[in-house]
């Protein structure tokens, strides 16, 4: 059985865009990367691909008005 858990974090100030770290840590991850929606982009999407990194974004609820 495989163990996982975390191996790297980054801790970044609320007017950083979230995409920034993934790239700068990009040779540190490997296997999968958990992240909300906003992680979604076309360049950093084939740049994980690329490491053989696979991008798990949960869904985003729709809240009526």
């Amino acid at each position: 059985m495989t163990k996982v858990g975390i191996i790297s974090v980054k801790v970044t100030t609320v007017n950083v865009d979230d995409r920034k770290p993934i790239s700068e840590m990009i040779d540190e991850i490997w296997g999968s990367l958990y992240g909300d929606k906003g992680y979604i982009s076309g360049p950093l999407e084939r740049e994980l691909v690329n490491k053989g990194v696979t991008l798990i974004t949960g869904g985003k609820k729709h809240i009526p008005n």
